[in-house]
C-alpha cells in the first residue's frame, strides 16, 4: 500500500483578503470592504459635480436616523445654507428623521433657505447614496419649492 501525499493548492500570503489564525481562515472585514466602496462612489460622483458661488453644490447625506442638506461653494470652501433633521425646527415637524417624510421636510428648508441666500440652481451631489428613496424624495422637494438642478 502507498502512501497518500496530501498537496495544498493554495497558500494565503500577505497580499491575500484571507488570513491564518490558530482556529483556521478568517474573512476579510467586511465593513472595510463596504467603507471602500462607499468611498469609490462619493469620488466618482465628486469629480463630476463642482459647485460655484452661482450654482452650489446641494450635497447630501443620510445615516439611518437623521438625513442632512448643504449647499456648499467649492471654490471658497464656505457652506452658503444648510438644513437637518437634527435642528429643533424640522425636528418638531417629523416624529422621525430617517423617512421619506423628514427628507421632503429637509428639501422644502434647504430651498426655502437657498433663495433667502439669493441662490437659484444648484448642482446636486447624491454622495455614495442611491437617487433613490429619501435622498429622491429630498431632491424633489427642493425642486419644487424652487431650487433649479
Amino acid at each position: 500500500m502507498s502512501a497518500v501525499k496530501r498537496v495544498r493548492l493554495w497558500e494565503p500570503n500577505e497580499s491575500s483578503s484571507i488570513r491564518t489564525t490558530r482556529i483556521g481562515f478568517e474573512a476579510m472585514n467586511h465593513e472595510k470592504a463596504i467603507r471602500r466602496q462607499r468611498e469609490r462612489r462619493r469620488f466618482r460622483v465628486r469629480k463630476r459635480v463642482q459647485g460655484t458661488a452661482s450654482q452650489p453644490r446641494l450635497a447630501v447625506f443620510r445615516s439611518h436616523r437623521h438625513i442632512y442638506a448643504q449647499l456648499i461653494d467649492d471654490t471658497s470652501g464656505k457652506t452658503l445654507a444648510s438644513a437637518s433633521t437634527v435642528e429643533a425646527e424640522l425636528d418638531k415637524q417629523v416624529a422621525y428623521g430617517g423617512n421619506i417624510d423628514a427628507a421632503t421636510s429637509v428639501g422644502k428648508a434647504i430651498a426655502e433657505r437657498g433663495q433667502k441666500a439669493g441662490i437659484k440652481a444648484c448642482a446636486f451631489d447624491r454622495g455614495p447614496c442611491k437617487f433613490h428613496g429619501r435622498v429622491a424624495a429630498l431632491a424633489e422637494a427642493a425642486r419644487e419649492a424652487g431650487l433649479e438642478f
